[in-house]
């Protein structure tokens, strides 16, 4: 029987960048987190405690993209500055720069061996690069507007890409031919992730919206309608059973692929949450946000001795161009959760305080008010037939049924009044959370102010009393 799924933890959060951070990403070991921000600075976290953080300065403009390389000997990052750089992910921050593209590039990726980058820009090109020497092997130009974001396939044979032309584009890298467009209507697509097995796609949008599409039958699989604002990043799940999503609305989701529904709701980052990112393990997931702080969180998804049994199946069978037998499908890695909604604090499990002599980064236990809110108040949901509850290492479930509100319950048989009074719950949830954010923030301000004031009190007390002490003395010396 499947262990029961434990929420999501925050264990801690860094601070040293000084804007936005645009970009996380972990090292294959888990050791290291990069981030690159506004502030034109990519940062190196290590997960031990003890050990300082880097802080890298190179890039003459704002850091959109960083990811480490599957080895994690080098961190490649993307800017505003139209460059791109490799770094060593080490105290002597070596960094190798070229210049790649005429206008911001917004992202890089590594192919799986290592070799190759691409790259996407705002001058509308999609570029692949060599890696050791950083030369221009090709470029993909069919897309009219700025490409948002590129990135390899597991297998490496594919590119996709999303653009403010409203377009998620398939490629074949070795034709160089685009092969499919999906089409956004409603909005475009800010970040796109390749499902791990290779078979389908997943889309952050900016109707507020996230998509699931299969590249096979170029079908849209799933649609989730949970955020209240624009969906900056999504990420899958190693195992591929989860997908997590990152929102202006100052919120993430993580989504059950297997049952087509939202898991939970995380609270913590005051202001747009800009991006996300699944460690290669699926243990941890980082955030970083407007609020100018990364987050590190434990996804608690591998209690289960199923999940590691998924995760080294999907891991052999997903370099395979052929699907495997159904018998060899990854189950699930918990029993499906009855419909209860319940909101707790997510504690860290490990507290600790610091600061980074090197860069002046400071490193927090999570002390502000985050939370885990499970719910299944969801607006889609897949299927019911059988096929869906079982998940396979290539495939996701059937199409993504929109269900009416008024017409029937949900998979949990929650009456729909219930299912819209819950939905309605947790949108004044954020709303609250939001606002104690502020006051807790205004409330600092107050007792900084007073105990301002109470300093200037005593020093005009203290200079008094001198003055007073001093006029007798002279009063004195003179009688």
């Amino acid at each position: 029987m499947t262990s029961a799924l434990s929420d999501p933890t925050l264990e801690r959060h860094f601070r040293g960048h000084r804007e936005t951070v645009a970009s996380v990403d972990f090292s294959c070991n888990t050791k290291q987190i990069a981030t690159g921000s506004m502030d034109s600075c990519v940062m190196i976290w290590h997960m031990k405690p003890q050990m300082r953080a880097y802080r890298f300065d190179g890039h003459k403009d704002a850091v959109t993209s960083v990811q480490f390389s599957p080895s994690g000997h080098l961190v490649a990052s993307a800017s505003r500055d139209k460059t791109v750089r490799l770094w060593v992910p080490s105290m002597k921050a070596e960094s190798t720069a070229f210049r790649a593209h005429t206008a911001t590039v917004r992202s890089v990726n590594f192919s799986g061996d290592g070799q190759t980058l691409v790259t996407a820009s705002d001058d509308k090109t999609i570029k692949i690069w060599t890696v050791h020497r950083q030369k221009f092997l090709f470029s993909l130009n069919q897309h009219i507007n700025w490409v948002r974001c590129a990135k390899f396939s597991p297998d490496d044979r594919l590119i996709v890409s999303s653009s403010d032309d409203k377009t998620i584009k398939l490629w074949d890298k070795n034709s160089r031919e685009c092969i499919h467009s999906f089409y956004e209507h409603a909005g475009y697509a800010n970040h796109v992730d390749f499902h791990p097995s290779g078979t389908c796609i997943a889309a952050a949008s900016t109707d507020n919206s996230v998509k699931v599409w299969d590249i096979r039958s170029h079908k849209m699989l799933q649609h989730y309608q949970v955020h209240s604002g624009v969906v900056n990043t999504v990420s899958f799940h190693p195992a591929g059973n989860f997908l997590i999503t990152a929102s202006s609305d100052s919120t993430m989701k993580i989504l059950d692929l297997v049952e087509g529904k939202l898991l939970y709701t995380l609270h913590g980052h005051q202001g747009p949450v800009t991006c996300v990112a699944f460690s290669r393990t699926g243990e941890y997931f980082a955030s970083g946000g407007s609020d100018e702080q990364v987050m590190v969180w434990k996804s608690n998804f591998d209690s289960g001795a199923e999940y590691s049994d998924g995760v080294r199946l999907l891991h052999r069978t997903t370099s395979s161009s052929q699907a495997p037998p159904a018998s060899s499908a990854a189950q699930p890695p918990f029993n499906s959760h009855s419909t209860v909604f319940r909101s707790q604090a997510s504690e860290p499990s490990e507290h600790f305080n610091g600061q980074d002599s090197h860069t002046g980064a400071h490193t927090q236990s999570g002390s502000r008010s985050c939370r885990a809110t499970h719910s299944h108040t969801y607006r889609n949901h897949s299927t019911s037939s059988s096929s869906t509850h079982q998940m396979q290492t290539q495939s996701l479930p059937q199409h993504t049924t929109q269900v009416p509100a008024q017409s029937q319950a949900s998979d949990g048989g929650v009456p729909p009044g219930l299912a819209s009074t819950l939905e309605h719950i947790i949108g004044q949830l954020d709303i609250l959370t939001q606002t104690v954010s502020i006051l807790e923030q205004r409330l600092t301000l107050t007792e900084d102010k007073l105990k301002e004031c109470l300093e200037n009190q005593m020093e005009i007390g203290l200079h008094l009393q001198r003055q007073e002490e001093a006029e007798k003395t002279a009063a004195s010396e003179r009688g």
